[in-house]
């Protein structure tokens, strides 16, 4: 996944670990399948991942479409060196979604969990769009979880300590809606799905569970500009606020709630 934030010095995915990332591998995997149920497979013959980070979601893009070439894209040297572990057949490169150049067609563009990182998505969306052959689909999945209190639990715990002046601005800020996508694609596509979808993870393990959870994903921007001795005492003035706001049901398990933003825009069939 090549995942940075909007705005701010961020760390590109080459800061992201692919065994922290895939602790939570089913519950990652199940919105990418979902997502593709969506995407004509009809006839496709080359598709890509971008941001395909440990090669979960190219795994399930392969299974989608079983006779095309398929590729992926991600800015972590540790993430590709996974996928290519876990999928030698296919090509895999380590690139940045921001400045990658290739000009296609594919038959499907596969970005699940990565372009809420990337900026200026008035540009990036018709640019991949572009990159589609005719009757070909971008497919992409995004968190849609800011207003979360994982997430404004995280802004306020940021910005109430010593290590504030280092992590302003490292929060993704995108904040798009279903009908800013729609309008934006539709002008340029044949058909264009929106649909959110609020998931109920079942995480064993209370607030301790929660708090690894987005140690592979939110909170990585945020320790990786802390230093070592910041770190610790970050992660527990976070944890201390999740335990309040995810309380453990009676199993010690929390239901986390997670609310993600799906997009097919399928271009015109020529």
């Amino acid at each position: 996944m090549t995942e940075k934030t909007a705005a701010g010095p961020t760390p590109t995915h080459a800061d992201w670990q692919a065994k922290q990332y895939m602790l939570f591998e089913n519950e990652r995997t199940r919105p990418v399948r979902d997502l593709l149920a969506a995407v004509p497979a009809d006839g496709a013959r080359r598709a890509v991942d971008i941001g395909c980070g440990p090669g979960n979601s190219t795994e399930m893009l392969a299974a989608r479409l079983p006779g095309a070439a398929i590729s992926g894209i991600d800015s972590s040297a540790d993430m590709i060196a996974a996928a290519r572990l876990r999928l030698p057949q296919l090509s895999f490169d380590v690139r940045d979604i921001s400045t990658w150049d290739s000009p296609g067609p594919y038959d499907v563009i596969l970005a699940n969990a990565v372009l809420q990182w990337v900026p200026d998505h008035e540009r990036l969306f018709p640019a991949l769009v572009e990159k589609l052959a005719a009757g070909g689909s971008l497919a992409v999945q995004m968190p849609d979880n800011l207003d979360e209190p994982a997430h404004r639990l995280l802004r306020e715990v940021a910005a109430d300590g010593p290590w504030a002046p280092k992590l302003t601005g490292v929060e993704r800020t995108m904040r798009h809606g279903p009908g800013w996508y729609y309008a934006l694609l539709k002008p340029l596509c044949a058909r264009v799905d929106v649909w959110r979808t609020v998931y109920h993870h079942p995480l064993a393990g209370g607030a301790d569970a929660v708090v690894e959870w987005f140690k592979g994903s939110a909170l990585r921007p945020f320790l990786a500009a802390l230093d070592d001795a910041e770190r610790p005492a970050f992660v527990q003035r976070y944890r201390d606020e999740i335990a309040k706001a995810y309380p453990a049901l009676a199993d010690g398990t929390v239901l986390l709630p997670f609310p993600r933003l799906f997009i097919v825009a399928t271009r015109a069939a020529g």
